[in-house]
């Protein structure tokens, strides 16, 4: 009689077949932190937005805009690690992941969109970026996106860290365009979004990927109601989590402060830091 009672899973959507083939254990460099928002003034300047220009505007694009800022104040930040030294991307690029139905599998899928230029983009040419990668996610029109994973479902699972590895040592360590084969180029940028509040959760920090060689995961929670202090009294606010995963070689507590100080005066300030309305 076995330890355990098993089965095996038979329908491994392409996402969850590059995550047994990233991590092999629990050590790794991955620093955490947290701070709570004030909503108000963020739910807002959505709502002034979206009246003004007629675009969905969402919580997502407003804190994929506030990291931008905050990776164009800490450039340190905005780095690569290859043949153990650090590397400074020339743009601020910010990956943002999204939720598909995998077709083949019916499971839940991840993929990433990527704003490039985000320090330097309008919420407008934002939201225009990542609408058109996500229509052609989830549609399947993404090419490259579809052969890399229709590559990865040829990747028998034994040979999955092996795969991984030599792509990422071919894509950051060596520096080199694998678009020809099938690899989009820089596909998740220098730091990535993933909004965890989409799935109804107030918390969570996300795992670094190493074959991603991004050293910071931003993950903003739901918003709710929540007591809050104001002028010494406790009152009902709205607030939300925003979660982060750091990657320790990389990023120091000086430049994770300066960072969260960069989200924060942005996010509180919508209306001054973001796109003006008039």
């Amino acid at each position: 009689m076995p330890n355990t009672e098993l089965t095996k899973l038979r329908k491994v959507s392409p996402f969850r077949k590059v995550a047994l083939g990233t991590w092999k254990t629990t050590y790794d460099p991955s620093i955490y932190g947290s701070m709570d928002i004030r909503m108000e003034e963020i739910e807002r300047y959505i709502e002034a937005f979206r009246e003004r220009f007629g675009k969905k505007l969402t919580i997502t694009h407003v804190v994929t805009a506030a990291v931008a800022k905050a990776m164009a104040a800490v450039p340190e930040a905005n780095g690569v690690l290859r043949f153990n030294r650090i590397y400074l991307r020339k743009s601020v690029d910010i990956g943002v992941l999204v939720l598909a139905d995998d077709p083949k599998t019916g499971e839940i899928d991840l993929s990433s969109a990527v704003v490039r230029g985000a320090d330097k983009a309008s919420l407008m040419e934002q939201i225009e970026q990542l609408g058109e990668q996500v229509r052609a996610i989830r549609s399947g029109e993404d090419k490259a996106m579809k052969k890399s994973k229709d590559t990865v479902g040829l990747i028998p699972f034994l040979l999955m860290n092996w795969f991984l590895n030599t792509v990422s040592f071919l894509m950051y360590t060596l520096n080199l365009n694998l678009s020809w084969a099938g690899m989009p180029r820089d596909p998740f940028g220098g730091a990535i979004v993933t909004s965890i509040g989409s799935l109804g959760l107030d918390k969570a920090y996300v795992p670094l990927v190493p074959y991603s060689r991004v050293p910071i995961f931003i993950a903003p929670g739901a918003v709710k109601d929540a007591p809050v202090v104001e002028d010494g009294q406790v009152v009902s606010g709205r607030v939300m989590g925003i979660h982060a995963t750091f990657d320790h070689r990389l990023i120091d507590g000086a430049h994770a402060a300066k960072f969260a100080k960069v989200c924060k005066r942005v996010l509180a300030n919508p209306f001054e830091e973001l796109d003006s309305l008039d």
